[in-house]
């Protein structure tokens, strides 16, 4: 549409920068901000030494402290309810408080700002500063699944990725800030993750489903430009190895790493650009040519504005206790919508817990203990801080690269998810063997193979819940199964791990002659200190391949079908009645 009055054309900018503000993809570029700093949970390996340390914690202890953070950054039934019944940007604010206050809590304890906590106050503080990754990830994450139904393999491996990749990010952004003080990284994973989700509140919001032709073609711009940051920060961590970096240096390098997060911005402003364009092209067509009515829509678009009943609902004026109790045992056809009931209760639900807590449990044991796994065979610290950035950025590649390439060999080949999944679990088994016999440099290749697994099992398991059981409750559906990861860390981390390190630590103080005094860290050093654990660990991740195994033969023939056709039909729906809608206010 052409406008010839005085300021048009400001008024035009403005509406074009509005638009990129209110648009589907700048809630993408949002959404990858929010994730590529709230994966603060997975450089625990950083700070945890700074905590024992300071506090005068054992393994035991150290690891306890680990599960309660692993059971607060993946028990989100809390967040995902709350996002049923409230916007997003409830959920994502309600999550920056509770990031700011626990992590700045621990922040006073290690820095004897306030007097020595005990120790359930400290598994509270880490508990409540990790359930905030829990709410940033159902506010932006279950909100772009909800708006990109179509590409959700391709929406989870990139925002999953970035979550996976913060953690080399946000190190890059300490060592530019506070130099090698591993007390101040508290403090910058307190501030720094509730202050972008407090910027960007308003813009994560649930839209309408309208796919564009070139939809997938964008996000893999995006994963394209996400990669290029993952081959920088690559790069870095060699030459950092290497190398002795000034603080100036350090700054430089942090610079470049925010221009590559934020390049994204310009594939945003380039789409919604194009989309402008088009827009105004169709206002600028002679209105005597077309004729709406926007009175009265016709029958069959109304009956698609009612509301849908799924089977397992209540229709209006039934009993309540239909839809509640007597069909959780009566779910509908998979892909279909179950009711949260019909979903916990389902076998296909049991299988893949069980499978995920073999998997979550034991790649997160290795990677919460990388730091004292490293110290006991002699690894000097420079090679620990490399091993948690190679986790780091191999979890993000595993996240991008099993979301994106699910999505390819499912609509190209039907290959199902769930076999997808076994093959990682089986792959993460090699990791583990590796650390348990330490061979020399082994553990360099283990970070990379435990980082890819760990990461590869998140988008496929969030996927899997969200072809089988439907999106209706995808938010409380999306947190269940993260409740997976806390169970296994707490058996295999808790129970396996810190027990058996502790055990073969108090042997070799014997051995010396030496008596542990109160408060005293407890050291182990030498190979045998996770051997068994990792083996045991290796056993019980077998089990969970075995286990998985029984969901892709039960799910084989849901996979051979077209699992998106209700969705492209919604979309086609949705992009008739936005026809409508311009041409009507073009008239």
């Amino acid at each position: 549409m052409r406008v010839t009055e005085s300021g048009g054309g400001w008024r035009e900018m403005k509406g074009f920068v509005l638009q990129v503000f209110l648009g589907r993809w700048f809630m993408i570029f949002a959404s990858l901000l929010i994730m590529a700093a709230s994966g603060s949970t997975y450089i625990f390996g950083l700070y945890s030494s700074g905590i024992k340390s300071a506090l005068g914690y054992d393994q035991t202890t150290l690891n306890l402290l680990s599960f309660f953070k692993d059971m607060g950054g993946n028990l989100g039934l809390l967040s995902g309810l709350i996002n049923e019944i409230a916007p997003p940007w409830v959920v994502l604010l309600i999550g920056a408080i509770m990031n700011f206050f626990g992590y700045f809590m621990i922040w006073l304890a290690v820095t004897d700002r306030i007097s020595k906590p005990k120790l359930w106050q400290m598994c509270l503080y880490i508990c409540i500063g990790a359930n905030s990754q829990s709410f940033s990830n159902t506010g932006a994450v279950v909100t772009a699944v909800k708006n990109f139904p179509e590409s959700r393999g391709s929406v989870l491996g990139l925002l999953k990725g970035l979550v996976g990749l913060s953690g080399a990010i946000t190190t890059q952004i300490y060592h530019a800030l506070y130099g090698d003080k591993s007390q101040s990284l508290i403090l910058l994973i307190a501030w720094l993750p509730s202050a972008v989700s407090f910027v960007f509140l308003r813009t994560i919001r649930i839209m309408k489903i309208v796919r564009q032709s070139n939809e997938l073609q964008v996000f893999y711009k995006l994963l394209y430009m996400s990669l290029g940051l993952a081959g920088f920060l690559m790069f870095l961590i060699i030459i950092q190895n290497r190398l002795r970096f000034t603080k100036l240096e350090y700054i430089g390098s942090a610079c470049v790493v925010l221009l590559l997060l934020f390049l994204p911005l310009a594939i945003v402003i380039r789409e919604e650009f194009s989309l402008w364009k088009r827009k105004g092209n169709a206002l600028n067509v002679d209105a005597t040519q077309v004729k709406v009515t926007t009175q009265n829509p016709p029958a069959s678009e109304q009956h698609e504005e009612e509301p849908s009943v799924s089977l397992g609902e209540a229709p209006p004026g039934h009993r309540k206790a239909d839809s509640c109790m007597n069909n959780i045992f009566k779910p509908p056809d998979r892909g279909e919508d179950y009711t949260i009931l019909q979903a916990l209760f389902s076998i296909d639900m049991l299988i893949l817990f069980i499978a995920t807590t073999c998997g979550f449990g034991g790649t997160l044991t290795a990677i919460d203990n990388l730091g004292q796994i490293g110290k006991s065979l002699g690894y000097p610290t420079r090679s620990i801080s490399t091993f948690v950035s190679l986790v780091s950025i191999w979890n993000y590649l595993g996240r991008a690269m099993s979301g994106f390439a699910s999505e390819i060999l499912l609509v190209k080949y039907k290959f199902p998810r769930p076999l997808l999944l076994t093959c990682v679990l089986l792959l993460s088994c090699v990791g583990h063997l590796l650390i348990a016999f330490a061979l020399p440099s082994s553990l360099y290749v283990a970070s990379v193979i435990i980082g890819f697994s760990f990461g590869a099992q998140w988008p496929l398991v969030f996927a899997i819940i969200s072809e089988i059981f439907g999106l209706k409750y995808y938010s409380t559906l999306y947190n269940f199964g993260t409740v997976a990861s806390p169970v296994g860390s707490y058996i295999l981390n808790v129970r396996v791990a810190g027990f058996l390190y502790d055990k073969e630590a108090s042997k070799q103080m014997e051995a010396l002659g030496v008596t542990r005094k109160a408060g005293q860290e407890l050291t182990c050093t030498g190979q045998q200190c996770y051997r068994m654990a990792f083996i045991i660990i290796t056993a019980v991740t077998m089990f969970g391949f075995l286990v998985s195994v029984v969901l892709v033969l039960r799910t084989r023939k849901f996979y051979k079908g077209d699992i998106y056709k209700k969705f492209r039909e919604e979309a086609k729906a949705a992009e008739r009645d936005m026809a409508s809608t311009e041409m009507g206010s073009g008239q």
